[in-house]
């Protein structure tokens, strides 16, 4: 195909968008329950004036009836649904006080009722979308149209969702890339903030990788299609996004539980508080009205609004800073961890570890040159950083890697494959060396030992089975890793624990920098689940945060599990239980306490709503509660209740929680 990176275009590609996440935010008039609700408000205020001021029925009753009928038909409907799955809705009730009310000649009141009802519906549903819109604002980053290369070498401008894996597509200058794939020609800074949390825009050359939303900046870059539009890193975050709202947490689902129950008997007190005075003589408009007044009062929509307003504006709070949590279970949850495991590599670590020494043996007949060719080869299709590492430092030197066959990979050992006819293996020392005692095994394992002292990882290589040589990889400490793990010292009341495969030395070393005590290396993948089911056994509830390569069993293992989804790794994104997007770890310790926060809002709610359902019974049952009064106080709490959890939305909660 001949290259047509700056040639010009006789169709351009669409405008890109700025350079950072969507702003757009629901408008309320978009919410079908809020053109319900003003539809209500409208002809209850227009109706109100005309009966005051002494007008015919005929004038005001019509448009009473369609207030009515505006404001309650929907919830009056979905009550009517979930009786047939013999479930009493609240909703339901609501719009049978309304009815009563009106049947006594409490016109008025029934329709105050409808409206104020209403309008505190369409809130709730603002409330909803507005989180949705803040996890999204995030998300909202991918090009709707994208450049592809036909097979004639012409450019057509098509949607993304048209992209298949192994098409072309061209990125000129200050667009976003349109699919996750992998740069085939051209070379350009690209900003991927967004996805990786780096400051700085990356240079990208052929090779490379590149994510579906992130911005280009003044090359053109043109790029192999790696993944469908459905499967892009952008795109699973979408989806683990929609599954977070359709969740409830346990405590939700508790109160929901309760919520029938209560709802049942509430029906059985309105008919004794109707009944009673009725029996000893009281009239039927002042009986039935003080039974649709309780009614109303009594009903528990703002206890079962207490919980999910808060955790759902932490959730979304969370994922505009990185942290995408998965469910609201999950969010509830992180609240409760009071321990944590931390993985090195790629945690405590950047997870870009770099090839400072490379020691060929005696003996071996390989120069530094053709020892790292082998190993390169061999660990070219692992995504393990310290294979990366090694990779990366054969492409600095421009080396040719041959093909490879027959490739391998253990959690915890290394890697294995044949490069040109021989049998490459490049891994941990200890694993490789476990059962040889020549005199090649013996001066690997006194050269890793040596490497492995200075704080460094050391790498074996092996060509049938003969160690041949050994590499040095460090890698560099996160600039927030000691003030992380004060901070999650602090929030458990104990300093978290290092779980690593990494050797004991090199893992002490790093502990020691950071303030961790309790070390646990040369891991496999089972160890490190077996080291969390112990702290449960003791009855903690452990939070795990690794990388999701090998850490994955210690991830679903544990009470919570975190990942560090730098490159959106597809275990990260499905075996965590979060995913701190931006690898930052400093968020670790936020979304904890931000948990904590929405759970203190969550009791705060309930007292409130208990409080004014307390309150306004005894009130009704005790003396005379005006209905017009009864209902502002019941709909009052549920938004007050709604308001109070909406508080975590707020950019201050999330810079309270990070201090």
């Amino acid at each position: 195909m001949p290259s047509t990176l700056n040639a010009p275009s006789t169709e351009r590609a669409p405008a890109p968008r700025d350079g950072g996440p969507s702003r757009r935010r629901t408008r309320i008039f978009a919410l079908p329950e809020a053109r319900w609700a003003a539809a209500a408000t409208v002809l209850f205020l227009l109706a109100l004036p005309l009966q005051l001021t002494g007008a015919p029925v005929w004038a005001w009753g019509p448009l009473y009836a369609l207030a009515y009928a505006a404001g309650g038909w929907e919830p009056g409907w979905a009550g009517l649904q979930a009786l047939r799955e013999k479930t009493l809705d609240v909703d339901l009730l609501m719009i049978v006080a309304a009815l009563g009310a009106a049947a006594i000649g409490q016109v008025m009141d029934g329709a105050l009722l409808i409206v104020i009802f209403a309008t505190s519906g369409a809130l709730e549903a603002l409330a909803t979308a507005r989180t949705a819109d803040s996890v999204r604002g995030l998300l909202d980053l991918a090009p709707a149209k994208a450049t592809r290369f036909d097979t004639d070498g012409s450019e057509v401008i098509v949607p993304v969702e048209e992209l298949e894996v192994g098409d072309i597509i061209l990125v000129r200058p200050g667009e976003r890339v349109g699919a996750d794939g992998r740069v085939m020609d051209g070379a350009s800074d690209v900003d991927q903030a967004t996805i990786t949390g780096e400051p700085l825009p990356v240079t990208k050359e052929a090779g490379d990788e590149v994510f579906a939303g992130t911005l280009n900046g003044t090359g053109a870059l043109r790029v192999r299609v790696e993944r469908d539009a459905s499967d892009t890193v952008i795109a699973r975050i979408v989806r683990m996004v929609d599954e977070a709202s359709e969740t409830k947490a346990p405590t939700q689902l508790f109160i929901e539980k309760v919520e029938q129950r209560y709802s049942l008997g509430m029906v059985a007190a309105t008919l004794a508080v109707f009944l009673i005075p009725l029996a000893v003589g009281t009239g039927l408009t002042h009986s039935l009205l003080r039974a649709m007044t309780f009614m109303i009062v009594a009903s528990p929509c703002a206890v079962v609004l207490a919980t999910m307003p808060p955790l759902l504006s932490a959730i979304a709070n969370a994922g505009r800073h990185g942290v995408l949590v998965k469910s609201a279970v999950v969010m509830e949850r992180l609240g409760q961890v009071d321990a944590v495991a931390l993985d090195k590599t790629g945690t405590l670590t950047e997870g870009t570890p770099r090839v400072t020494d490379i020691r060929p043996l005696a003996g071996s007949g390989l120069n530094e040159g053709e020892l790292l060719t082998l190993a390169a080869a061999a660990e070219h299709p692992s995504e393990h950083p310290l294979a990366r590492a090694v990779v990366d430092a054969a492409r600095e030197r421009g080396l040719d890697l041959p093909a490879t066959d027959d490739f391998d990979s253990k959690p915890g050992v290394g890697v294995s494959a044949s490069v040109d006819g021989r049998a490459i293996a490049v891994g941990a020392p200890a694993r490789l060396l476990e059962r040889s005692s020549d005199a090649h095994s013996v001066l690997a394992a006194i050269t890793a030992r040596e490497l492995e002292d200075s704080g460094r990882t050391a790498v074996l290589v092996t060509v049938d089975g003969t160690p041949v040589g050994l590499f040095a990889i460090a890698d560099r400490l996160r600039i927030d890793a000691t003030a992380t793990v004060a901070c999650l010292a602090s929030l458990t009341g104990t300093a978290p624990m290092l779980l690593t495969g990494d050797n004991a030395r090199a893992a002490t070393r790093l502990a020691d920098e950071v303030g961790i005590d309790d070390v646990r290396a040369e891991l496999l993948p089972q160890h490190k689940v077996e080291a969390v089911k112990e702290l449960e056994h003791a009855g903690r509830r452990v939070m795990v945060v690794g990388d999701g390569v090998n850490d994955a069993p210690a991830l679903a293992a544990a009470h919570t599990g975190v990942a560090m989804g730098r490159a959106g790794s597809d275990l990260a994104l499905e075996t965590a239980d979060a995913v701190i997007v931006r690898d930052e770890l400093r968020t670790v310790p936020a979304v904890i306490a931000l948990s904590r926060r929405a759970r203190r809002l969550v009791v705060q709610n309930l007292i409130i709503a208990g409080v004014f359902i307390a309150a306004l019974v005894a009130w009704d049952l005790i003396g005379t509660l005006p209905l017009p009064l009864g209902v502002a106080g019941h709909e009052g709490s549920t938004v007050i209740v709604g308001l109070n959890g909406l508080r975590l939305l707020r950019e201050t909660a999330w810079k309270r929680a990070v201090q």
